[in-house]
């Protein structure tokens, strides 16, 4: 079967790409680095000029009403330049969350202003020494006359670009829920020092923050599982993009790179290598293809597809940027060049939002090959 992308959608790609290298590539990820973080500004508001915030938004808020194929070309070619910025967290999981659970007015309110490029939205879910699959959490939602009051502290919080909402989740007496809080009724947020200088996260502190109710109490942790399907069949495709430029970069490098008066690329060692990193590509393009295919039309494998394709692509991504490195020698730990950035846009994806044991467990399970065991293993005696 193929699952090669339609000719509209690569012309749309060639689209992206051409506005990326106008805006010259990793410039921007640079500028982030250097504290120019008006720059995500002026990239979102292009970014929605071309549509692409409107691309999963249903047309009756004002979107294209596309699914998440359509989403591949755009992040592949934001991850392939490493974009900094919360596209992911806005388009392939708040939009998600709100197209599946939020009411007519929730999504009258915030997914027109997604659409137009308007909002931007992040999600708060994690909370200090707790995963992403906590029993309960600190944060604590109270019942008002008018709706909820959060009171808590949110960590990793991805806040680049400023988002004008936050996804998060606090305790109720049902159990863990799903509220929308706005910005600016954040009472502090302090920015954390993190692996990946592109980007940034912050702690958040809500102090009875008005919050309104997201889906039905007590879904919390099965509503973001399904979110996190669309979330994740993006990233692939973010770390494909990533992947992609890597192994462009290191081919050219090795044809210009003279050792023993001959570029290094006819090295058999190094031809090896680069193949290897080839082949780790086209493999995590073609699972990344499939699970955006199998969550767009929602078939019965779609959960084994994601979480196969994410627990492979995570460990390719960050095998190709250490590989890279490896073949560019010394140089390639260097800030002149931007093979060390790809690395920790990589190690940074590593965890992000569920870790690869987690994807291969969740894979594993869909499969019908987890299961829990009560069977009780005597202890050894010495």
């Amino acid at each position: 079967m193929d699952f090669a992308l339609s000719e509209e959608q690569e012309l749309f790609r060639t689209a992206i790409r051409k506005y990326m290298t106008d805006l010259g590539k990793t410039d921007i990820a640079r500028s982030i680095i250097d504290g120019k973080l008006e720059s995500i500004t002026r990239v979102t508001s292009g970014l929605a000029e071309m549509g692409i915030s409107a691309i999963p938004i249903p047309e009756e808020q004002d979107g294209l009403g596309l699914g998440a194929l359509d989403l591949v070309p755009v992040f592949e070619e934001t991850g392939r330049v490493l974009l900094p910025g919360i596209q992911l967290e806005t388009l392939a999981l708040a939009v998600p969350l709100l197209n599946a659970y939020g009411t007519q007015v929730q999504k009258s309110n915030w997914l027109t202003k997604v659409a137009t490029g308007e909002s931007t939205i992040s999600v708060a879910w994690y909370e200090q020494n707790r995963g992403l699959t906590p029993k309960s959490f600190s944060a604590i939602a109270a019942k008002t006359t008018s709706g909820y009051a959060v009171t808590g502290t949110k960590t990793l919080v991805s806040v680049l670009g400023n988002p004008d909402i936050f996804v998060t989740a606090a305790q109720t007496a049902e159990g863990k829920s799903l509220f929308l809080i706005k910005a600016s009724d954040v009472a502090s947020q302090k920015i954390l020092p993190g692996i990946d200088e592109t980007q940034q996260i912050a702690q958040l502190t809500f102090d009875q923050a008005p919050a309104e109710l997201l889906g039905e109490p007590g879904e919390a942790a099965q509503m973001l599982d399904n979110a996190l399907l669309h979330f994740n069949a993006a990233l692939c495709s973010s770390m494909v993009g990533g992947m992609d430029e890597l192994v462009h970069t290191t081919t050219e490098y090795a044809k210009i790179r003279i050792q023993f008066n001959q570029p290094i690329g006819r090295f058999q060692a190094v031809k090896h290598g680069i193949v290897n990193m080839k082949l780790d590509l086209e493999t995590a393009r073609s699972l990344s293809y499939y699970a955006a295919w199998a969550v767009e039309n929602n078939t019965e494998d779609k959960e084994t597809a994601v979480h196969s394709a994410r627990s492979f692509v995570s460990k390719a991504y960050i095998k190709a940027a250490a590989d890279s490195i490896q073949l560019h020698g010394g140089i390639g730990f260097t800030e002149e060049l931007d093979v060390q950035l790809y690395l920790k846009r990589a190690r940074y994806y590593e965890n992000y939002f569920g870790s690869v044991r987690d994807s291969r467990k969740k894979a594993a399970r869909a499969l019908g090959w987890h299961t829990k065991s009560t069977k009780q293993h005597p202890v050894p005696v010495s």
